[in-house]
């Protein structure tokens, strides 16, 4: 029986697989190790989760796990809770390449909250551009799509009747946007918020291209740096490639590249490439 998470910072998504090849689903809250110590980490799985006592292994991939000492402090708190004959620590970026490529080469691509790829030789990762986060990248994501989107509101650089209905829509200020983003927290959650205002809009032109432009950044600062991406696959991964795949089915043609899976999420993925390594073995 093994144990499998995929863990962002606001949820964690659980799969529970047994012998035959059942799963059994939870969600419980967001682990991240930059955030949250092994205490903490161990408090949510015991307020939230409810497993067997004896587990064969438990495959984690999460934000914040990208060094051994970030893992170690989230297997740490896992293994407070959870009796597992093996602890296997990822990162975000694994767990979507595991997903999206399974065992073949490819490009896997997250474009949520953030953004990141990697070029995945059909057994691990071996290149990264580094996505440098949200104020020097996350090109593509629905951090940078929404700080763009508030920036053309409050600049007034969209018609009017779109700038009044954002307005009327989310019942704001100029003054609280700039508190939201300069002195509170995760500023770029917050203006991934308002990407729902883009997907409501995407008929207009000026938010189709707000929406496009973001993309090809995403591919010509990103993807355009891997070697031989012409002749890859490219798969994507969370809320923001799902809810404009048009528009990044548009980019992606348009730049002669070869667009594969696009997911919400991992989870199915990597339920997939695990029962085939237990099917294997």
């Amino acid at each position: 029986m093994i144990l499998i998470a995929d863990s962002g910072t606001t949820k964690t998504e659980w799969c529970l697989i047994d012998g035959s090849g059942k799963c059994e689903k939870m969600i419980t809250s967001g682990i991240n190790p930059f955030y949250q110590d092994s205490e903490n980490i161990a408090s949510i799985l015991r307020s939230e989760i409810s497993v067997p006592q004896q587990l064969d292994a438990v495959y984690f991939y999460g934000t914040g796990c990208i060094n051994e000492e970030k893992q170690n402090v989230v297997k740490a708190g896992l293994s407070q809770v959870l009796d597992a004959e093996k602890y296997f620590l990822g990162s975000d970026l694994l767990g979507a390449a595991y997903s999206l490529c399974q065992d073949q080469p490819g490009i896997a691509c997250i474009l949520g909250t953030g953004s990141n790829s990697c070029y995945y030789n059909g057994v691990e990762i071996v290149a990264n551009v580094s996505p440098l986060g949200f104020i020097l990248g996350d090109e593509g994501s629905g951090g940078v799509l929404g700080k763009k989107l508030v920036s053309d509101v409050l600049k007034k650089q969209l018609p009017q009747p779109l700038i009044d209905d954002f307005f009327a829509t989310y019942q704001t200020t100029y003054a609280e946007i700039l508190e939201n983003v300069y002195k509170k927290p995760f500023p770029s959650r917050y203006l991934a918020n308002f990407t729902k205002f883009l997907s409501k809009h995407i008929g207009e032109p000026e938010i189709q291209n707000l929406v496009i432009n973001g993309f090809n950044d995403f591919v010509t600062r990103n993807l355009l740096q891997y070697p031989d991406i012409e002749k890859l696959p490219i798969h994507f991964t969370g809320s923001i490639a799902f809810h404009f795949e048009a528009q990044l089915r548009k980019v992606i043609e348009v730049q002669n590249l070869k667009l594969g899976r696009i997911e919400r999420a991992p989870m199915e993925g990597l339920i997939q490439y695990h029962k085939t390594k237990i099917t294997k073995k």
